[in-house]
């Protein structure tokens, strides 16, 4: 389970460090791609494997299936981190997430997630006022 958030920053050539608290998890190589709210979703090989599974289930006559899958997979690539524990997160991925320099990694369960620092901070902003009220809405804790 992916859990908390790390800032780093994007070098020159694209590169981010992932969080020495994902690596192992994550492994070697893992798939990164479009995520929604204009963050990058990242997953290990066995939550990529079982998520397509999922995808090819979708109807292919529903039009907004075939936009949604075209999207998620169009931008999927494998990484792989290198000694110094960085990925290369590819140009159109970065132009999807605006990600420049500051960015922020968060883990989400199984997945993580990239986020420029801007982006995630408002996003943050916004959703923290609102928590409880999303919380009501979607979760029953039973406690």
């Amino acid at each position: 389970m992916f859990m908390g958030e790390f800032k780093h920053q994007l070098d020159a050539k694209g590169r981010l460090i992932v969080p020495s608290k994902f690596r192992d998890a994550l492994d070697k190589q893992f798939i990164i791609t479009r995520g929604l709210d204009h963050c990058l979703f990242g997953y290990t090989m066995e939550e990529w494997a079982q998520i397509e599974k999922k995808m090819n289930t979708l109807p292919l006559t529903k039009r907004d299936a075939r936009k949604f899958m075209r999207m998620f997979f169009s931008g999927a690539t494998e990484v792989e981190v290198d000694k110094q524990g960085r990925i290369n997160i590819p140009q159109n991925l970065r132009d999807y997430a605006e990600l420049t320099k500051e960015c922020t990694i968060i883990g989400v369960s199984q997945r993580i997630e990239i986020w420029s620092t801007e982006k995630w901070e408002s996003f943050y902003d916004h959703s923290e006022s609102h928590y409880e009220d999303i919380a009501e809405e979607l979760i029953d804790f039973d406690l």
